[in-house]
């Protein structure tokens, strides 16, 4: 009973921790759009540049997008069919938790209601101390612009969470990219 009590704060981290591992997705485009005659892509440097994050990560977004769009057959062009752009979001997230989901003020090894030893009200195992939570939740939007009309055809919005540690970003940013352009061209949602 001991063991258990002592394994559930860290079983309580763990669900925490990957609930907060995916990415959610949602997507808008113009329902009137042809995505069957785009064929070629460049990055749209104007909006890119507007983008608030380091240049690290634009680089490590714009290598993933790239990678996504030629495993789909696209072809980097200096005369794109569309224009890539992107901008993102982050907000920190604070959480506080009272645990006091442990033995508190009942506890074991007391003296029991009934006599004897065993449970009753007395001073037992408690964790009554909050606890606090940071993290980044970012959101990445990916726009496609039809080249020659300047137009927006599709937006891809990703939101998720964010790692600060250098390996797991790379790969988060990978998956936030993967996730959001799974849903393009809007066809292959079906």
């Amino acid at each position: 009973m001991k063991k258990l009590f002592k394994t559930l704060p860290f079983i309580a981290l763990l669900i925490v921790a990957t609930s907060c591992s995916s990415v959610k997705v949602s997507t808008d485009y113009d329902r009137k759009a042809d995505f069957n005659s785009y064929k070629t892509f460049a990055f749209f440097k104007t909006g890119i540049d507007k983008a608030e994050i380091s240049d690290l990560d634009k680089r490590r977004i714009l290598r993933a997008i790239e990678a996504e769009l030629l495993a789909k057959g696209f072809t980097k062009s200096e005369d794109p069919d569309l224009l890539i752009s992107i901008f993102t979001k982050s907000n920190q997230r604070v959480d506080v938790y009272n645990n006091a989901w442990g033995m508190g003020a009942w506890g074991w090894g007391g003296w029991g209601p009934y006599g004897g030893f065993g449970p009753g009200w007395g001073w037992g195992w408690g964790w009554n101390q909050p606890a606090v939570s940071t993290s980044t939740q970012g959101v990445l939007f990916v726009d496609l612009i039809n080249a020659k009309k300047k137009e927006l055809i599709w937006q891809g919005m990703g939101t998720g969470f964010l790692s600060r540690n250098m390996e797991k970003k790379e790969e988060r940013i990978k998956k936030f990219v993967s996730k959001i352009m799974e849903q393009y061209p809007p066809d292959a949602e079906k």
